[in-house]
C-alpha cells in the first residue's frame, strides 16, 4: 500500500515538474525575454518606439479588424449554433463541416485562396474595379481575413453548450405562447452567455495575433495594411530588434489582459451553475 502511495506521489510529482518546465521554456522565458528586450535602451527609446506613428497606425489596424471580427463572428456563431442545435434541416452536416474549415486549412493558404479570388487575376476583379472596391493590400482584405481565421470560434464554444441544454425548456416556453425572442431573450442565453463571453474572448486573442493570412493579404505597406504583428516583423527584419521587441510587447499586454478576462470569465462561469 505504501509502495502505491509513493509511486503515485512520484509520478505526481514528476507530472509537475514537467508541466513547470514546459510553462518556463514555452511561456514564462519567451515574454521576460520580449519585456527584457524591449526595454534594454531605456524608457525613451521604449516610449518613442511604442508611439512612433506606424505603430499606432498598426494598433489602430489590429483593433480594428479585431472588433469587426468579432462583431461579424458573433452574429454568426450564435445564428450558427442556434440553428445546428434546435432545428433539424438538410445540409446540418455540411454547415458544422464548413465552419470547421477555417481550422484544418492553413492560414497562409487562405490568405492565397483569397489573393485567387479577389486579386487582378480573378473574374470578379473587373466588377470590383468598377464599384471601386480594393479588397488584396487593403483594409477589407486585413478584415476579410481575420474573420475568415476566427469564424469558427464562438459557434464551437456555443454548439456543446446548446446541445447539453436540449430544447425541452424552449418547446415548453412555445406551448405558454412566448415569442421567438423572448425564449432566447429568458431561456435559452441565461444557459449559454458564459460560453458565448468565452468564445468572444477566444476570438478576440486569435484576431489580435493573426500573421499568416493577413500577411499574404496585406502587401506589407506601411501605416495602412500593416498590423501588430506585421509591423514586428518589418522591424525585426530592418535589423531593429529593440523597437521590435517594444512593438511585441504590446502584444504581450494584450494577451496577458486577454487571459485575465478569460479568467474571471471561467471563475464566474463555473460559480453559476
Amino acid at each position: 500500500m505504501q509502495n502505491k502511495e509513493t509511486g503515485s506521489k512520484v509520478v505526481k510529482w514528476v507530472l509537475i515538474g514537467i508541466s513547470v518546465l514546459f510553462a518556463v521554456l514555452f511561456l514564462i522565458l519567451p515574454l521576460y525575454t520580449v519585456i527584457t528586450e524591449a526595454l534594454k535602451q531605456g524608457w525613451e527609446t521604449y516610449k518613442s518606439a511604442v508611439t512612433d506613428e506606424y505603430t499606432v497606425s498598426a494598433i489602430r489596424l489590429t483593433v480594428e479588424a479585431t472588433v469587426i471580427a468579432v462583431v461579424i463572428n458573433t452574429i454568426f456563431g450564435l445564428f450558427a449554433a442556434w440553428a445546428v442545435t434546435k432545428f433539424h434541416f438538410r445540409g446540418k452536416k455540411l454547415l458544422t463541416t464548413f465552419i470547421d474549415v477555417p481550422v484544418t486549412v492553413s492560414p497562409i493558404i487562405a490568405g492565397l485562396i483569397f489573393v485567387l479570388t479577389f486579386g487582378r487575376q480573378s473574374i470578379l476583379y473587373p466588377y470590383l474595379q468598377q464599384l471601386d472596391i480594393k479588397i488584396v493590400f487593403a483594409v477589407p482584405g486585413i478584415v476579410l481575413a481575420t474573420v475568415f481565421v476566427t469564424f469558427p470560434f464562438i459557434s464551437r464554444e456555443l454548439i456543446p453548450v446548446l446541445e447539453a441544454q436540449g430544447t425541452d425548456e424552449e418547446e415548453a416556453a412555445a406551448l405558454m405562447g412566448a415569442k421567438g425572442l423572448t425564449i432566447f431573450r429568458k431561456i435559452t442565453f441565461p444557459h449559454i452567455k458564459w460560453a458565448f463571453l468565452y468564445g468572444v474572448v477566444l476570438c478576440a486573442a486569435r484576431a489580435m495575433g493573426e500573421f499568416g493570412a493577413v500577411s499574404v493579404l496585406s502587401g506589407h505597406l506601411r501605416g495602412k495594411t500593416n498590423t501588430l504583428p506585421l509591423h514586428v516583423e518589418i522591424l525585426f527584419n530592418e535589423f531593429k530588434y529593440v523597437p521590435a521587441f517594444a512593438v511585441a510587447s504590446i502584444l504581450v499586454i494584450m494577451a496577458v489582459i486577454i487571459l485575465i478576462i478569460r479568467s474571471i470569465i471561467e471563475y464566474r462561469g463555473k460559480r453559476a451553475k
